[in-house]
C-alpha cells in the first residue's frame, strides 16, 4: 500500500505538524507514504516539496487580483500530478489545499480520472464555500445553497467578488468524485458538511491530537519572571493572529471587570500592534521559544479562557488541559466538544457576563482538579488519534 498526504505545509504549522505525525505513524508500520507539499523546505525524508514560497507568493498576489482562489498555481499542480503519476499511490489523503498551492479543477479532473481513494480532512469550512473557511463571525449562512455577494470577499481578493462562480465550480468538481471520504476533527463540522453540497458523501469524525509527552504539567520559574504573585489568578489565553474572531475584545473587557490585584490576564502569540490596543494590567507575551515554554506558562496557568468565535477543534484547549488547566470557553465551533464537565466549562458567545461570573466560580472554588484534567487529556494523546488514520486507511 502507498499512501500520498497533500498539504500547504509539512511539520510546519497545524496541518503541517498533523500530516508529519500521520506519516511518521505510517512508515513506523512499513507502509510507504509521501506528504507532497509547498512552501519552506525541510529535511523530513518522505516530505516532496512541489512549489516554493516565493511561487506561492506570486499565486497569492494574482488571487487577489483577479479573485479567483483556488483557480491558480497550474504549473505547481502539473508538476504535483506529475509527482503523483510517478509514485502511483493507492490512497490520496488531501488536507489543506488552500494555501495556494493546487489548482483545484486541475487536481479533481485528475483523481476522477485515475479514480484514486481519495480521503479529505477538513480543518474548516473552506471546500464548500466559495471564499470561507468559516463564516460564524459574519453569520453568513449562504454556502447552504449558493454563494454570491459574499461579505468576506475582500479578504481573499482587492477587486473581484468572484463567489458565485467559484462556489458553483466548486460544487461540480468535488461531486464528480466516485470515492471520497471526508474526515473532520469536530462532530460540529461534520454537521456543516451534512448541510452543504457535500452531503452525499460519508463523512467521519477523527479528533485531533497533541503530543502529551510535551504538553504536560511542566514547573518553571513563569511567576516570578513576570512578578505575578502566588495569592494572584492567572487567566490565559494564547493565539496565533489575535483580534476580535480570537476574542481578544472580550480580554480587554475582562480586564477591566476583574479585580487587578486579585486576577492576571496574560496573551501569548501577540505583537506590537496588539500592544497598543491592551491596558497595562494585561501581560503580553510575543512569542514562545519552544513548545516546552509554552508547556511551562500552560501550567503557570489557574484557567485557560479561550473566546474564540469561529473555530474547528482548538489545539490550544487540549493543550491546556494536558497540562493540568481547566478550560473555559465559548459555545463555537468545536471548542465546547474538546471539554467535558471534569475539566472545564462552556458559556454561550458573546456571553461576557457569564463569562465573568464561571472565572470567579472557577478560580475560586477550584472544582476541577489537576488529575481529573490529566485523565481527560489522555484521550488527546496524538499517537492514539492518528492511529485511527491508520486503521481507516486498512480498512479500505
Amino acid at each position: 500500500m502507498k499512501i500520498v498526504q497533500l498539504n500547504a505545509s509539512c511539520g510546519v504549522g497545524s496541518t503541517g505538524k498533523i500530516c508529519k505525525a500521520i506519516s511518521q505513524l505510517l512508515t513506523k508500520n512499513n507502509v510507504e507514504n509521501y506528504v507532497l507539499y509547498v512552501g519552506k523546505k525541510n529535511n523530513y525524508p518522505q516530505g516532496i516539496r512541489y512549489a516554493n514560497a516565493f511561487y506561492l507568493r506570486l499565486q497569492a498576489f494574482k488571487t487577489r487580483v483577479f479573485g479567483n482562489y483556488g483557480f491558480n498555481s497550474k504549473t505547481a499542480t502539473k508538476k504535483l500530478i506529475r509527482i503523483l503519476d510517478r509514485i502511483q499511490p493507492d490512497i490520496i489523503h488531501i488536507h489543506n489545499i488552500h494555501g495556494h498551492n493546487v489548482h483545484l479543477g486541475l487536481l479533481f479532473a485528475y483523481l476522477k480520472k485515475s479514480n484514486i481513494k481519495t480521503y479529505w480532512t477538513f480543518h474548516d469550512c473552506w471546500a464548500f464555500t466559495a471564499y470561507c473557511p468559516y463564516f460564524d463571525f459574519v453569520k453568513c449562512d449562504q454556502w447552504k445553497t449558493e454563494c454570491v455577494s459574499c461579505v468576506q470577499y475582500k479578504k481573499m481578493s482587492w477587486f473581484f467578488d468572484r463567489s458565485r462562480y467559484i462556489y458553483h465550480k466548486k460544487r461540480e468538481l468535488l461531486n464528480s468524485l466516485q470515492d471520497l471520504t471526508i474526515i473532520t476533527p469536530s462532530q460540529w463540522l461534520a454537521d456543516l458538511v451534512k448541510q452543504s453540497f457535500l452531503k452525499n458523501y460519508p463523512v467521519h469524525v477523527i479528533h485531533n491530537g497533541i503530543d502529551v509527552s510535551v504538553f504536560k504539567p511542566t514547573k518553571s520559574d513563569f511567576r516570578e519572571r513576570y512578578h505575578i504573585p502566588m495569592d494572584k489568578f492567572v487567566l490565559l489565553g494564547v493565539a496565533f493572529g489575535w483580534g476580535k474572531r480570537k476574542g481578544l475584545d472580550v480580554f480587554v473587557e475582562l480586564s477591566r471587570r476583574l479585580d487587578p490585584e486579585k486576577y492576571q490576564i496574560v496573551l501569548v502569540g501577540t505583537d506590537d500592534a496588539v500592544d497598543k490596543t491592551l491596558p497595562e494590567n494585561i501581560i503580553s507575551i510575543h512569542r514562545t521559544q519552544n513548545q516546552q515554554e509554552l508547556a511551562e506558562i500552560y501550567t503557570a496557568a489557574d484557567l485557560f479562557v479561550n473566546p474564540t468565535r469561529e473555530d474547528n477543534y482548538p489545539t490550544v484547549n487540549m493543550e491546556a488541559i494536558a497540562c493540568g488547566t481547566p478550560v473555559l470557553t465559548f459555545r463555537t465551533g468545536g471548542s465546547p466538544e474538546i471539554l467535558d464537565e471534569t475539566c472545564g466549562s462552556v458559556v454561550d458567545c458573546d456571553d461576557i457576563a457569564a463569562m465573568e461570573r464561571e472565572i470567579r466560580r472557577i478560580c475560586e472554588n477550584a472544582p476541577y482538579s489537576i488529575e481529573d484534567c490529566l485523565l481527560r487529556a489522555q484521550s488527546f494523546d496524538q499517537q492514539r488519534r492518528f492511529k485511527e488514520y491508520i486503521e481507516f486507511y486498512e480498512k479500505g
